[in-house]
């Protein structure tokens, strides 16, 4: 298994659709960096959200997720109160090859102001707009901006294929657009 550099994620842009949109260059200047790096891809954060709230007194249970829990908003910027957390979805959508397993990290910038970005590895063959969970860890209410960089995608390239993908498992995230919450089939 090899990390893949930046030319050949360019590469996989342009000739599978592997990431659309596909920006070509880091772009930096007064914004949280987004696009191509050296051996992954800075992806963007949406202007779409869904911030936890306790109002109903809900119990947080991934097999009963209530839709309830989730304030839906849509803006310029996120405000994300203290010790809470927020979904919100990649600007880019994403198709992975079958070889291919990626693994995404927060962006420095964020979590040197506590805030925490968590996001599962895209297995092989997944494809959609990624479901970005931003925690602030903060006693502190956080501010998020939209179609700014928010956590890098680093691309792991196998040898062989996978005997089994995400497609021929029919993940339940598969395709996905938008917001997706917790589910359980």
């Amino acid at each position: 298994m090899s990390i893949k550099p930046d030319h050949w994620i360019e590469k996989m842009a342009e000739e599978h659709g592997m990431i659309e949109p596909f920006e070509r260059e880091n772009i930096s200047r007064d914004v949280i960096s987004y696009g191509i790096s050296s051996y992954g891809y800075d992806l963007r954060v949406s202007d779409e959200y869904k911030i936890f709230t306790n109002v109903n007194n809900s119990m947080v249970d991934p097999k009963n997720f209530d839709p309830q829990s989730f304030i839906d908003y849509k803006g310029e910027v996120c405000i994300i109160p203290p010790n809470s957390f927020a979904l919100a979805r990649s600007v880019e959508y994403f198709r992975i090859p079958r070889n291919i397993l990626t693994i995404c990290l927060g962006k420095s910038t964020y979590a040197r102001c506590g805030i925490i970005v968590n996001v599962t590895p895209f297995e092989p063959e997944w494809e959609g707009h990624v479901t970005l969970e931003i925690s602030n860890t903060t006693p502190l209410p956080a501010k998020i901006y939209s179609n700014e960089g928010l956590c890098q995608v680093i691309f792991f390239e196998s040898d062989e294929e996978c005997r089994v993908s995400y497609k021929d498992k029919k993940g339940k995230y598969q395709a996905q657009r938008g917001i997706t919450p917790a589910q359980v089939r």
